[in-house]
């Protein structure tokens, strides 16, 4: 098996304890990578997911200002994304975008700290992973006029909408990423999404510690367990699982390593 698992929060206290029996077991599993996301507790620490790539081989990075932390944004910061965003195993930007569901920080800040890592990412000519809740019309007017504008390519992180929004996302040229949730008895619309979605532009991903995709429902998510999201896609779309994980792992490599795969 060749799986990626796109997005892992792996610097979460949940995995305090057996951080290195987790990658261990994903490992086993067949997870080649484990994207880390570096959006950690926020600003003035960008660095959370760097600091495990350095450590452990599979694990790569990004470097980002999650909308919840917007309002903690301060110029120095964005500077020193700059820099981090130079580091050897920084795949990606993000993950970046809006959240209306818990507004922990003001909308406006989170449109203005989400538009200057747009440019950031497109000066570095590094991939976005986009966050959207309940703030689809918006997040997809930014990318529509900033992304496409600077030719930004990205993943819509753990996605959630149904066909029209998937259509969307795929004509600017974004990939879909889906998570635990496609397991989801009540998720038919995400499911409606990961069966017309083109298989060159699917990712799949944990979102852990959170999601736990079934029959691990409940518990704390890990990215051994991003088996079970590609196994449901691979049904749903009539595909076997070998050829589904294998294609995933490519698309994820062509988005985020084209120069290279990024272990060292």
């Amino acid at each position: 098996m060749n799986l990626t698992d796109s997005h892992c929060h792996l610097d979460d206290r949940q995995f305090d304890q057996d951080r290195e029996r987790v990658i261990e077991r994903a490992l086993q599993a067949g997870v080649r990578r484990i994207l880390a996301i570096g959006t950690g507790d926020g600003p003035p620490d960008l660095e959370a997911a760097i600091r495990l790539a350095e450590r452990y081989p599979p694990v790569l990075a990004s470097v980002g200002i999650h909308p919840h932390d917007a309002a903690k944004a301060a110029p120095a910061d964005f500077d020193h994304l700059r820099a981090l965003v130079r580091h050897p195993k920084v795949v990606a930007v993000g993950e970046i975008g809006l959240d209306y569901h818990y507004d922990f920080s003001p909308r406006e800040r989170q449109r203005e700290v989400f538009l200057e890592q747009l440019r950031l990412a497109a000066e570095s000519g590094k991939p976005v992973i986009i966050h959207t809740r309940e703030a689809w019309e918006d997040t997809m007017a930014m990318l529509e006029l900033h992304a496409r504008s600077a030719g930004l390519h990205g993943v819509m992180h753990c996605f959630s909408g149904g066909p029209e929004e998937a259509r969307r996302a795929l004509d600017l040229g974004f990939f879909l990423s889906f998570a635990g949730m496609v397991t989801f008895p009540k998720a038919v619309r995400v499911r409606e999404a990961a069966r017309l979605a083109p298989l060159e532009r699917l990712l799949v991903e944990t979102d852990a510690p959170y999601l736990a995709p079934v029959p691990h429902r409940g518990k704390r998510n890990e990215p051994a367990w991003v088996v079970e999201t590609a196994r449901r896609l691979a049904e749903l779309r009539g595909e076997p699982l070998e050829g589904l994980a294998a294609e995933t792992s490519k698309n994820f490599e062509r988005l985020c390593l084209p120069g290279g795969d990024g272990c060292q």
